[in-house]
């Protein structure tokens, strides 16, 4: 589905060489954008009606985890509700939920589907619909916990939903491959295959300890362009990077690039600091033309931007491929 307004965009800053650069304005949401968050990250971004919607993490003062819809007319100043996304019945009585996080949505035939992760005794993922971003309507968890990172595919894949996942643990993960899995439903998930799995170290370290899908995949004539999250293990701590693949547009299970540097790492002041230091996460990103707008969540604070153009980013994809 489209929208009327324009993709977010900045030209490429005088002197960089970057295939991806951040907004000059960045972050484009803060942490205290509503009355009752301590943090705002790790959300998603459509194409809607005149302008944009969106889905966003928002935990309170209490660091309770909960989802809240949004809209904005140019993708960069945006207005979210104050209340979180209260659900109703969507396939399924059972709509338990502990908490609520890191989601994101894709426009399928008739509708808008969310994923986030939800809490049912540890994190799995958690599916939902809406029309109008105003009444959402959950479904049956895909999957048993844990699992995180559940990305759905735009469009049916040989007549069946598609989603990306990241298998894990009930902390916080030191592990993690993605996975793909199928549905003819929305309601019923199986036929799971391992897509990519994590690097060896000693050939990009960046994502030698975890990776995880990112934002909805971009359908581009050469396959389905990926960007995700890689993680590395340091002295410090966890840092993650942002990274793209391109996936086969018939079989996504299969890889056809993958980045070996990555596109974008922790380096500005909002990235480096903040609730969880160093971390750079992808999860929605806009496509109009050549352009592309990618948001991603900068130190589990705050929302930042950046840009690249797709056929910039596939061409480093295949001089740069693990």
């Amino acid at each position: 589905m489209t929208s009327k307004a324009n993709i977010p965009w900045e030209d490429r800053p005088d002197g960089c060489t970057d295939v991806m650069w951040r907004y000059s304005k960045n972050p484009v949401i803060g942490r205290y954008d509503i009355p009752t968050s301590n943090s705002i990250f790790n959300s998603a971004v459509v194409p809607f009606g005149d302008g944009f919607a969106g889905v966003f993490r928002c935990d309170n003062k209490s660091v309770q985890m909960n989802i809240f819809a949004g809209f904005s007319k140019d993708g960069i100043h945006w207005k979210i509700n104050h209340e979180p996304i209260e659900m109703v019945e969507g396939n399924t009585e059972m709509i338990d939920s502990d908490y609520k996080y890191d989601p994101r949505v894709c426009f399928i035939e008739d509708r808008y589907w969310l994923t986030w992760c939800n809490g049912y005794h540890g994190p799995t993922i958690g599916i939902a619909y809406t029309f109008d971003f105003k009444t959402f309507y959950q479904c049956e968890n895909a999957f048993l916990p844990f699992n995180r990172n559940g990305v759905l595919f735009s469009e049916k894949i040989n007549g069946k939903y598609a989603m990306l996942s990241r298998p894990s643990d009930n902390g916080h993960t030191p592990f993690g491959d993605i996975y793909i899995s199928y549905s003819p439903d929305m309601k019923y998930w199986g036929e799971h295959r391992c897509v990519m799995k994590v690097a060896d170290f000693t050939k990009s370290a960046w994502q030698c300890t975890k990776i995880g899908a990112g934002s909805v995949p971009i359908r581009t004539k050469e396959g389905w362009l990926l960007f995700y999250h890689g993680v590395i293990n340091t002295c410090n701590g966890f840092r993650y990077s942002m990274g793209a693949a391109l996936l086969d547009l018939k079989n996504p299970n299969q890889v056809l690039y993958r980045s070996q540097p990555y596109l974008l790492a922790p380096a500005a002041s909002y990235e480096l600091t903040g609730d969880v230091p160093n971390v750079v996460f992808p999860c929605a990103a806009l496509k109009e033309g050549n352009k592309l707008a990618v948001y991603y969540g900068a130190a589990d604070t705050v929302v930042g931007m950046s840009f690249a153009y797709v056929d910039e980013i596939i061409d480093f994809l295949k001089k740069n491929s693990l």
